[in-house]
């Protein structure tokens, strides 16, 4: 079933990935969630809908608990026509970056959404840690590697139940600090169950034979990979510095820039994605009537 025009709807499904991609290769986009990937392991719980408006794709979203509301469109501006037709379908939209508010003029309202602003790494600050300021990281890694035997691993469909196992570890571990567990297991699972149909990349860490860590990514636009997936076991310390330094290094060594996402306003989340000096963050904003 081929994508409908405005204002029909389809739900999100793998079928759609070649038009989607099509879409985003045109116009490449800056904010995380506009990636099929990401799009797809989190379709059971944002719904994610899809229709053509004048050759623009957008997609509305139904997180649980939240108003309904649409992303960015993706296509050529200027955006006020397809904004205001966009917002027929949600009371917003949300996760527009400000390179589309200029194009808009008046009666729209913007709001700033700091919360779900995106952390963007230069690849080789995360993969080389260089310079005092990375002092701690570097520290951690080594007395990591001083106390354990351990491989880097290229993770795939293979390490399904692996994987998995770590998975439920991490979620037993996790405190409740805003995280929605159950939400983040069937994310993960997603990924695993769908690996090469998503075009997706892994780096694990194997210590003493057993998986401790893994990081899950895909590429968002020419210049910038994403990595949409991080669990590491938090029994051993220096372990999410070293996966970190591995994805970075390993997962798309030609890209320039890592999109590490939000940080949701989770206190402790928001720490340790500034601990890393991000090269700039992605400003995104809500935008209604």
């Amino acid at each position: 079933m081929s994508v409908p025009d405005f204002p029909s709807l389809k739900p999100l499904g793998l079928e759609d990935r070649a038009l989607v991609d099509d879409s985003l290769t045109r116009f490449p986009p800056q904010v995380c969630e506009l990636n099929f990937a990401n799009l797809f392991i989190w379709r059971s719980i944002e719904r994610p809908r899809l229709t053509f408006n004048h050759g623009h794709l957008c997609i509305l979203v139904e997180p649980p608990g939240q108003a309904p509301f649409v992303l960015p469109p993706v296509g050529p501006g200027p955006f006020a026509d397809v904004f205001e037709a966009a917002l027929t379908l949600a009371p917003r939209l949300s996760r527009v970056p400000d390179s589309m508010l200029g194009s808009l003029g008046p009666g729209f309202r913007t709001e700033p959404d700091p919360d779900n602003s995106d952390y963007v790494y230069k690849r080789s600050d995360l993969a080389d840690l260089k310079g005092k300021k990375y002092d701690g990281k570097r520290n951690r890694i080594r007395k990591f590697e001083g106390e354990h035997a351990y491989r880097p691993v290229g993770i795939g469909p293979g390490y399904l139940v692996k994987c998995r196992c770590l998975l439920d570890e991490w979620l037993e571990a996790k405190e409740d600090d805003g995280w929605n567990l159950e939400a983040q297991q069937r994310v993960v699972t997603e990924a695993l169950l769908h690996f090469r149909e998503l075009g997706l990349k892994g780096i694990g860490i194997e210590v003493e034979g057993r998986l401790a860590a893994f990081a899950i990514g895909s590429l968002l636009n020419p210049e910038t990979a994403l990595c949409m997936i991080e669990v590491v076991n938090p029994a051993f310390d220096g372990l999410a510095q070293l996966v970190n330094r591995e994805f970075a290094r390993n997962a798309w060594p030609g890209v320039s820039f890592i999109n590490r996402e939000q940080d949701m306003g989770i206190e402790g989340l928001r720490r340790a994605k500034r601990s890393y000096y991000p090269d700039h963050l992605v400003p995104k904003y809500n935008v209604s009537k």
